[in-house]
């Protein structure tokens, strides 16, 4: 049993992501998470939450700057909300993670193809890293 330590953080944490693909079968993935102390994830998962309300609240003048102005206001269309929530899982996991198995280099350009492309993955890394850093688990 390791001997612990306090005051000497590990820089990141690796775990392998368990999830399903999109056809059933299993997928896995092998992340090096940003290691964070529970008041540090406390901490960055509100700088996601104070970002997202932001984004909200510019959206919320322009609808009003238009509707003052007598113009048209653009629909709400399903692909602009898939967009912001491509958007939002790319702002999180990039916060979260700082390596991975992939044959492709982590960028926000491969993360926002991981969501695109296999979005239980994404689910799958969020839930592990809040669990990681919020109760200390290890698995999935």
């Amino acid at each position: 049993m390791a001997k612990i330590i306090l005051g000497q953080r590990p820089k990141g944490f690796k775990r392998t992501v368990n999830f399903k693909q999109v056809d059933g079968e299993p997928g896995s993935i092998e992340v090096t998470f940003k290691y964070r102390t529970r008041k540090e994830f406390g901490a960055f998962a509100d700088e996601i939450v104070a970002s997202m309300d932001a984004e909200r609240a510019a959206q919320l003048d322009e609808i009003r700057a238009l509707a003052a102005a007598g113009e048209q206001i653009p629909p709400l269309t399903q692909s602009a909300i898939i967009e912001h929530d491509l958007a939002r899982d790319v702002k999180y996991v990039a916060g979260c993670i700082e390596g991975w198995n992939l044959a492709v280099p982590l960028s926000s350009e491969a993360i926002e193809q991981l969501a695109d492309e296999v979005p239980a993955a994404i689910g799958a890394i969020a839930l592990m890293y809040r669990e990681a850093s919020i109760e200390g688990r290890l698995g999935n």
